[in-house]
């Protein structure tokens, strides 16, 4: 009894792992026949398609999970990096930009501030008429 029950749970076993390794398994690295015919191998003879799975189907050398996780060595290499690198760099120029052009504006207007009520007030001193 405990035999049996040992060996169902090892064909349950071997047939989960082999059907999730199909699956997470890209489709272009697959030997033999193609994925969707992996799975449908798998299914309809668990224990033998999960035991071909392993010794034929696999790719050699490397899991899927190691696959997946591709990532770039160096941040010149992440196309995503440079791209934002570059955004970055050119949000700063123009707010290098508008803020030159606001302290220039801020520059003349308080020169003109000062230019007109000067001319105001000495307008104002020496009146020709004598009017004010």
């Amino acid at each position: 009894m405990l035999l049996r029950v040992a060996l169902a749970v090892a064909v349950l076993v071997i047939f989960v792992y082999g059907l999730v390794d199909v699956i997470r398994t890209d489709g272009r690295l697959t030997r033999g026949i193609s994925k969707p015919a992996w799975i449908v191998v798998m299914i309809v003879l668990p224990v033998v398609g999960a035991i071909l799975w392993l010794l034929i189907g696999r790719p050699r050398g490397s899991s899927p999970r190691q696959q997946s996780q591709r990532h770039p060595t160096a941040p010149d290499d992440d196309p995503d990096f440079l791209r934002n690198l570059e955004a970055r760099r050119r949000n700063q120029a123009e707010a290098e930009r508008l803020k030159k052009l606001k302290d220039d504006m801020d520059a003349k207007a308080k020169d003109d501030g000062k230019g007109s009520g000067k001319d105001k007030h000495e307008t104002d001193e020496h009146d020709n008429d004598g009017l004010k």
